[in-house]
């Protein structure tokens, strides 16, 4: 198992190679829950997620040892990239076995930090298999998040949350296959045994959730969910025995709940951070976890690396939802003046439009009437039920 003298070490290595994140209180998210919330922001880290830590400990752990074939890794995501920068900043060759579904924009991110990609298997444990039929070839193989190094390198992130925040009561982790949980609760624990550590799930994948629910190895079919660089079926073998002895509290947040927080740390904190990342601040603005009042409490924002399409479709997402954004359909009579009138109507409403679409081939349309889609930004949902309201009273058919 790894040790709280392994972690001092790892950091000791890696590091003049890494970031150390900023760890920042958040008045705003403070003023909403009583408590004094700070954000340790590994969206800033290189490559933009905390898997460069245990990947750079990895390899230069193991640098004499490594060969021609250099290291190799599987990922569809994160630890790709991770991988990447750590072999680049070694000076060793990477080779990355990504899932041929991988978004082109994480191939294209990880071949720029310099590792070679192959695109085999139709999900991530058939490229992980791939993977380990390649490093048999001479490569060093480096696992996600099952691995000694691994747990050491991401457990630096406890080392530097306790260096920065010598009072903390409470920290909120995401969890995927268990292996940053595991190094920042051995970490935080050894020195601080009090410190409550709860883990935060997608409820999409509750790997981890169930396994410490039952005490035993379990697999999962993953749902869909924004939080993809969570949705691990099955936990470590040597992280399940941490997440049973070290860790408080696993929880779960719905893919909702995900979004909402997505959005309102972009809006409010200005902090891009992928669904995986954000899944702590939806447990914390949803009350899953107990957060007494006047506690200081450390939310892990454990990456920022979203796909700009999706990151348009979260941000829709999430303003519909909370009614910052309506979206309306209304039959007009196709005379001159109908369609301007409507307009005039929603900008005596405050309501800004953001699109409109004029149709006249619906074929369940009468030949007078047109269908007018709209797009509305509103501030919220009481405007959205007004806007409504005067659209109706004014006689227009949705």
């Amino acid at each position: 198992m790894v040790t709280y003298e392994d972690i001092v070490h790892a950091k000791e290595v890696i590091a003049p190679h890494i970031i150390r994140t900023p760890l920042i209180y958040s008045p705003t998210f403070s003023g909403l829950t009583g408590a004094n919330i700070f954000l340790k922001l590994e969206t800033l880290q290189k490559a933009g997620s905390f898997k460069v830590r245990g990947a750079t400990y990895r390899i230069l752990n193991n640098k004499s040892g490594i060969g021609e074939a250099g290291v190799i890794a599987a990922s569809a995501g994160n630890h790709a990239q991770g991988v990447a920068v750590a072999a680049r900043m070694a000076g060793v060759h990477a080779t990355i076995v990504m899932p041929t579904h991988a978004s082109l924009s994480k191939q294209a991110a990880t071949k720029s930090y310099g590792a070679e990609v192959i695109l085999k298997g139709e999900n991530l444990q058939e490229s992980i298999e791939v993977a380990l039929s390649l490093a048999r070839e001479g490569a060093l193989f480096i696992h996600p998040y099952d691995d000694p190094d691994i747990i050491a390198g991401q457990g630096t992130i406890g080392i530097e949350i306790l260096e920065d925040l010598q009072s903390v009561d409470i920290i909120l982790v995401p969890v995927g296959g268990g292996g940053l949980i595991s190094g920042i609760a051995t970490a935080v624990k050894a020195r601080r045994p009090a410190v409550r550590v709860i883990g935060v799930q997608s409820a999409a994948c509750p790997s981890a959730y169930d396994a410490v629910l039952g005490s035993k190895m379990v697999t999962v079919i993953p749902g869909q969910s924004v939080a993809d660089g969570i949705l691990v079926p099955k936990v470590g073998t040597l992280t399940l025995p941490v997440l049973e002895s070290l860790v408080d509290e696993i929880i779960l947040v719905p893919d909702e709940e995900i979004i909402d927080a997505m959005l309102l740390l972009l809006e409010r904190k200005k902090i891009l951070a992928e669904g995986a990342g954000a899944v702590t601040v939806a447990a914390l603005l949803n009350s899953h976890a107990a957060i007494p009042e006047g506690s200081n409490v450390v939310l892990v924002i454990s990456g920022g690396n979203v796909d700009t399409p999706l990151l348009a479709k979260i941000i829709n997402r999430g303003l519909v939802r909370k009614g910052r954004v309506m979206h309306i359909s209304v039959r007009l009579r196709d005379v001159p003046g109908s369609l301007a009138g409507l307009i005039s109507l929603i900008a005596r409403c405050e309501g800004n439009i953001i699109h409109i679409e004029h149709r006249k081939d619906d074929p369940e349309l009468p030949l007078e009437m047109v269908m007018v889609d709209i797009e509305i930004e509103t501030r919220g949902p009481e405007h959205v039920q007004e806007i409504s309201q005067k659209i109706r009273d004014a006689g227009f058919i949705s």
